[in-house]
């Protein structure tokens, strides 16, 4: 009974079985369904292998992290050389510049033959121009006070001692030197232009004069870059009172003054009016050079003057007069509030909307509107008082641009065309402060009007030469023997006249702006860039890293961008000096 008992349940399995074969036999459908394609079932095991051999190559295989490891020391390697060496190449690119500056070759003597180009000046727009104008066209004079050139855009700095003056000048016979024809220059004052003579009279106002009593120079062509004096809009009291910031003897005149200021409020005896006083420094001039200023200024006071000098750090304040609405008017709404937020926060007091009446030797009477709109004139005490806005034309403009009718309702400076000649004239040329070509007067436009002339003046030179050589080659095709002597000279006056209307093709000046930059204290800047088809508005601590290395670039040469390096790591490591001179 056992036995039929147990074959029973096999049958029945049996049975189950047969059933199920033929049920999968008969209903295909049913079954595929049912069940995933071969197919699919490869596939998924095949990616499930293959990431368990990727697993185990990376994580257990010994040699496959052995491979990889080697692979990125491989690639660190060769990083790393291809550092050292782009390192080397730069020095020694650096160091032949060096040694290239410092062995001028010799130079072409002047030709008396060629016309005569006198340039005033050593601003910005004069010395782009000797930058790239080639002097073997002409006999190059220049006539300049100063026989530097110097990098104004980081003479703020200067003031407090975070660089020195001395490396953001360049002597003007450093690169002269290097020009392929001699060019010849006069330390001298340009008092006087006569323009129906073509004389430019001089006086030379050093402290050591010579036996000559020779002062003219005359000119076939003239370039006017004199640059612009500072206004005073008529205000009494500011020559006599203001320190002013335009040149290097007004830097280290600032610098005396702050410290004359410091060390004076700490003399014994002194009444807290008379140090508040004292320490009050006073910035008339929203626009770059005045917010810049006015950072460096408070930077000197925070990280160097209440250290060393702790008994003015209660007293000491910079305030900021400006008559216009808001500071920094050329720059973006974004990037003025911005200023104005980082000036509050360094307890830098701005006063908008307030005008200067009248200036003492101790305070100044500012006309400002009150709550109530009325008039409010208030007296401003101040230790130092530093005035950094508006230009205003210097003497010899002022006499030429009387001497030429085409200039008389010209107010701001010598109106020029497109061309940057002054209006009324043939043979002169204005550029920077004291020309008016409808920009701001910048340094950067001022730097554009340089080039351009360049360009012009070597075109011009181009120009003549082709000329010369196409009367020569008209001549020789008249009396040509020949036939074929006559050919050959007018395949020559073809190709010449070609080459003579592609040189006269060059346009009008045109000014590219490439944006604005300021410093606002703390390590901060402000930029306003051209970028693409809009501008760029940035503020903040990468945007003075940016700033920083924006101005080296444009340093003149390679030894001021070291000398202007070496001054910035100098100030960060023992901070700036406050001795007095």
């Amino acid at each position: 009974m056992a036995g039929a008992g147990a074959a029973r349940p096999m049958a029945v399995a049996s049975l189950q079985n047969v059933g199920r074969r033929t049920l999968a036999t008969s209903r295909p459908s049913l079954i595929s369904k049912a069940r995933p394609t071969p197919r699919a079932t490869f596939d998924r095991a095949a990616l499930r292998q293959s990431f368990r051999r990727s697993y185990a190559d990376d994580v257990i295989n010994p040699a496959v992290k052995a491979k990889a490891k080697r692979g990125s020391w491989f690639a660190l390697k060769w990083l790393w050389r291809l550092t050292y060496l782009s390192a080397i190449a730069g020095t020694g690119w650096v160091a032949y510049g060096i040694y290239e500056s410092r062995h001028p070759a010799d130079q072409a003597d002047p030709d008396p033959n060629k016309k005569t180009l006198v340039i005033l000046g050593t601003g910005w727009g004069s010395v782009s121009l000797l930058k790239k104008l080639d002097t073997e066209n002409y006999n190059v004079v220049i006539i300049s006070p100063r026989n530097y050139f110097l990098f104004t855009p980081l003479l703020p700095s200067c003031t407090t001692g975070t660089i020195e003056h001395r490396s953001i000048m360049e002597p003007v016979r450093n690169f002269l030197r290097h020009k392929k024809a001699a060019v010849t220059f006069y330390e001298a004052e340009a008092t006087k232009i006569d323009y129906e003579k073509k004389i430019v009279y001089i006086n030379d106002e050093s402290d050591v004069k010579g036996a000559t009593s020779s002062n003219e120079v005359p000119f076939d062509m003239l370039v006017v870059g004199v640059g612009a004096e500072n206004a005073t809009f008529g205000i009494p009291g500011v020559r006599e009172n203001a320190c002013f910031l335009k040149e290097v003897n007004d830097a280290q005149q600032i610098r005396k003054r702050i410290m004359d200021c410091c060390e004076t409020s700490t003399f014994k005896d002194q009444s807290l009016e008379e140090i508040k006083r004292l320490l009050h420094m006073v910035v008339v001039g929203g626009g770059p050079t005045g917010v810049e200023f006015a950072g460096e200024l408070q930077d000197f006071f925070s990280n160097d003057l209440k250290k060393w000098i702790p008994d003015i750090k209660e007293n000491f304040h910079v305030t900021l007069v400006e008559a216009l609405p808001n500071v920094l008017p050329m720059f973006s709404k974004q990037l003025i509030e911005y200023t104005e937020k980082t000036f509050k926060e360094e307890t830098i007091t701005i006063r908008t909307k307030t005008t200067v009446k009248n200036v003492t030797d101790k305070y100044i009477e500012a006309e400002s509107t009150g709550p109530d709109g009325k008039k409010v004139l208030e007296k401003i005490p101040y230790g130092l008082l530093v005035w950094a806005t508006g230009n205003a034309l210097r003497p010899v403009v002022k006499d030429l641009m009387s001497q030429i009718p085409a200039q008389k309702d010209s107010r701001r400076g010598l109106a020029v065309n497109e061309y940057l000649v002054v209006k009324g004239t043939e043979s002169i040329w204005a550029v920077g402060d004291c020309a008016i070509a409808n920009y701001a007067p910048t340094a950067q436009v001022a730097a554009q009007e340089g080039a351009f002339l360049a360009r012009l003046f070597n075109h011009m030179a181009r120009t003549e030469e082709i000329e010369t050589e196409l009367k020569h080659l008209s001549h020789v095709q008249e009396v040509a023997p020949s036939k074929e002597k006559r050919d050959e000279a007018f395949a020559q006056i073809k190709d010449l006249q070609r080459r003579l209307r592609r040189v006269k093709r060059m346009g009008p000046f045109e000014y590219s702006h490439q944006g604005s930059l300021a410093y606002i204290g703390s390590e901060k800047a402000v930029a306003d860039i051209s970028w693409l088809t809009g501008n760029f508005a940035t503020g903040g601590t990468l945007t003075y890293f940016f700033w920083r290395s924006a101005y080296l670039s444009m340093c003149f040469s390679t030894r001021n961008r070291i000398l202007v390096i070496v001054d910035w790591v100098k100030a960060k490591m023992f901070g700036r000096d406050v001795s007095r001179e």
